[in-house]
């Protein structure tokens, strides 16, 4: 049904998935009306010009730890949806961890959406949690709504979230599997870091090597040739989340599409050449590698090896961040960062904004199913990010959105300014404010 457009936004330069070029947005009711050509302007209906910028549609981040209810200090709904309005993102999915209780049962997943009502600047989906002590009861977490289920192949950091061996990441992708639902996964096996770690008693705790080799290439390669094979064996769909190790990509690319991938802003933009001692802002996991790992990666990228690039924003209270590389919390936090970070090092490498929506709208949402998102189309949600693509300036961590200033990219000059980000048309970001406050919407799968 036609409602009539009821706003316009219109540029010379909008990214649609046939390409770039001029047109008129037509909004009612949410919904892209309609692509229309540029000078197609109704009478009467208000109309924003874009100007000189471009149209981008919101970005997709289906790799956000938001930490509330349990560890809210840490990050919050509030804060983190802010931030993701600030960089461009009109849809962040959850991960099941970190927050107290994790989101590993229905009533733990009612827990984590009551927490979040009232507090979203932008759309937000659940994923679930697979962990020993839930396997055979994924399905009622399947029907009450989460995209997917996270499992972890080594320990994940948090009690509350205990890994899957092989046996039992095989037994939770039969279940899955039967449902035709979706497996993501932590791929490091733990066997070569507790060998790592045997070789490496005695180095130096501060200097980044010692951090790097202690997940050797071989924990992350061994596991992903393993989730490929369990997921061959079972036919459960299956996604390997932040990869960093280059050398899984022929792995994934052999599995004809059946296990897809992504990696992170970080592993585009960092090498571990330039991380001095004691920088643990850069520790995460998988570790930031070599640069000819990071460029390889960018051929990823290239060769279609690799289908999204979402944050992993994974942030904690600054005192966390202390210590040495084995003592302090691995998390980067970086999802108002994320565009203009995979932006800076794209253009650099020849590609254009057309590949970095393929890489941040349009391919996480079809890996989480929104079928609603990532795309300037009719007929999807009005999402709609306006971006000046050769501003460019440094980080300020201070004036980042996220709940504590912590941050790699700090005194990093970055490409792209964020001028406005629209959620469902409604403008929810614009230079710097928030003018229209918990517009967001709490997802669930099917219903996205």
């Amino acid at each position: 049904m036609v409602h009539g457009a009821e706003l316009l936004i219109r540029g010379r330069r909008v990214v649609t998935p046939d390409g770039t070029r001029e047109a008129c947005i037509h909004i009612a009711n949410g919904s892209v009306e309609r692509v229309a050509a540029f000078d197609d302007v109704p009478s009467g209906v208000p109309v924003v010009e874009v100007g000189d910028g471009v149209i981008l549609p919101g970005l997709v981040d289906t790799h956000v730890h938001v930490n509330e209810p349990g560890r809210t200090e840490w990050e919050g709904f509030d804060t983190a949806t802010r931030a993701a309005a600030a960089g461009g993102v009109t849809t962040i999915i959850d991960m099941p961890l970190n927050s107290i209780p994790a989101t590993t049962s229905p009533e733990a997943l009612a827990q984590k959406r009551a927490a979040a009502e009232g507090k979203v600047h932008v759309d937000v989906g659940f994923w679930g949690g697979a962990v020993p002590g839930n396997l055979g009861d994924l399905v009622d977490l399947h029907r009450a709504g989460v995209f997917g289920f996270k499992a972890f192949m080594c320990p994940s950091g948090v009690t509350e979230f205990p890994p899957l061996d092989l046996v039992q990441l095989r037994e939770a992708m039969t279940e899955i599997a039967a449902f035709d639902g979706l497996l993501i996964v932590h791929a490091e096996l733990p066997g070569p870091i507790e060998a790592a770690a045997e070789r490496l008693a005695g180095a130096d705790p501060f200097a980044y090597p010692t951090y790097l080799a202690s997940r050797p290439l071989e924990s992350e390669e061994g596991a992903v040739v393993g989730v490929i094979a369990a997921s061959l064996a079972t036919g459960c769909r299956t996604h390997v989340l932040h990869l960093s190790a280059s050398s899984c990509l022929d792995f994934v690319d052999g599995s004809k599409g059946r296990v897809t991938a992504e990696t992170c802003p970080h592993y585009l933009s960092f090498e571990a050449e330039e991380i001095t001692n004691g920088s643990t802002e850069f520790k995460c996991a998988p570790p930031i590698r070599d640069a000819e790992n990071r460029e390889r990666l960018w051929e990823g990228l290239r060769a279609g090896a690799l289908s999204s690039v979402v944050s992993d924003h994974s942030p904690c209270l600054p005192e966390l961040k202390a210590g040495s590389f084995f003592e302090a919390w691995g998390g980067i936090a970086s999802v108002e960062l994320g565009l203009r970070a995979v932006w800076t090092e794209a253009r650099a490498r020849g590609f254009g904004l057309e590949d970095v929506c393929r890489w941040m709208s349009e391919g996480p949402a079809r890996i989480a199913g929104l079928e609603r998102k990532g795309a300037i189309a009719e007929g999807k949600d009005a999402d709609l990010v306006l971006f000046e693509p050769d501003e460019a300036s440094e980080i300020d961590p201070s004036e980042l959105h996220h709940r504590n200033p912590v941050t790699p990219y700090a005194g990093r000059r970055l490409d792209g300014r964020v001028v406005a980000t629209y959620v469902r048309g409604v403008q929810v970001y614009t230079d710097g404010r928030f003018p229209n406050q918990q517009v967001g919407r709490l997802l669930r799968r099917g219903a996205a």
